[in-house]
């Protein structure tokens, strides 16, 4: 008895670790200190630390998560035929059988239904709108569309993954501005480099899947030339908090290092190639947007605390 009991629970655990791993909690995750950093950065969140603006931030942060996670699940329900052919994604849940297909359509639906209902409840309907639009953009119109038929799909698609820092912005404010869509505008321009280098490492996967990404269409070359481009206009987009105000020295210093790292590894992946070179700079490209997001943070609230 003790045995099936044990047996039962290893079980469980291994269905709900499957179910959980369709939510690509570390997509997500980054999604969501993005969107974090973006309600820090709205005027005077900082000194407002009233039950109301605390409990408004995390509500949100739960309706932005669980909308993404809906929208990755529903992105392992339309791709598992494309993800079976690939090295990088055979072993998805979807693919080796591990949960269920109406189970997972189920918790996309109570994910996205409750992400919803958070948000229009107790943020504001601004918020969930573009959270809806970004979780239709990606788990339908990139995934079913986009992914499928164009080698932009990453540019058009890649504005869906954008959002969060605009929706931290508007959970808080309830307002488009200026600022809110330069943050977006960092991520989205950020997205064709972070994912062609990607792509480059992996083309024979994606030859096999049949995928028209960049590298596969137009060919290596020409897709290095571009991750340099992007490159270029995410580090020209980067500035843009400076210019506004939003952002002072200590950002502007951070970014000048984060920048000469990111443009130094698409550079040596154009012009210096080895083996690694493209997995490399899908890595800096990571850690590039993870820096320049807490150095606004950091910049932030240096300077609230010096004045």
């Amino acid at each position: 008895m003790v045995e099936q009991i044990v047996s039962l629970q290893k079980k469980f655990s291994l269905h709900a670790w499957a179910y959980f791993e369709m939510c690509k909690p570390k997509v997500v995750l980054m999604l969501l200190i993005t969107a974090f950093v973006g309600m820090q950065l709205t005027p005077n969140l900082s000194q407002d630390t009233s039950i109301n603006r605390l409990s408004i931030m995390f509500i949100a942060l739960i309706g932005i998560g669980f909308a993404a996670s809906a929208a990755a699940i529903i992105n392992h329900l339309v791709d598992v035929n494309i993800d079976s052919k690939m090295v990088r994604t055979h072993k998805r849940p979807m693919v080796v059988g591990s949960v269920n297909s109406n189970v997972a359509k189920l918790l996309a639906t109570v994910l996205a239904f409750t992400s919803m209902t958070l948000l229009i409840v107790y943020v504001n309907a601004l918020t969930a709108l573009l959270t809806f639009a970004g979780l239709i953009g990606y788990a339908f119109i990139y995934s079913l569309y986009l992914k499928h038929t164009t080698p932009q799909n990453i540019v058009i698609g890649g504005l869906s993954g954008a959002l969060p820092p605009l929706l931290g912005w508007t959970a808080m404010t309830n307002e488009i501005t200026l600022n809110g869509i330069v943050l977006l505008a960092i991520i989205f321009f950020w997205t064709p480099a972070h994912f062609w280098a990607l792509a480059i490492d992996r083309i024979e996967d994606y030859k096999k899947a049949k995928v028209p990404m960049l590298p596969v269409v137009k060919g290596i070359p020409y897709t290095k030339n571009c991750v340099i481009v992007y490159t270029l206009l995410t580090i020209l987009v980067s500035y843009i908090p400076v210019i506004t105000g939003m952002s002072g020295y200590i950002y502007s210093m951070f970014t000048a290092g984060l920048s000469a790292w990111f443009l130094y590894s698409a550079v040596k992946l154009k012009f210096f190639p080895n083996s690694s070179s493209a997995i490399k700079c899908f890595y800096v490209s990571i850690y590039y947007l993870l820096g320049l997001f807490m150095a606004l943070l950091v910049d932030h609230y240096w300077f609230i605390f010096i004045r």
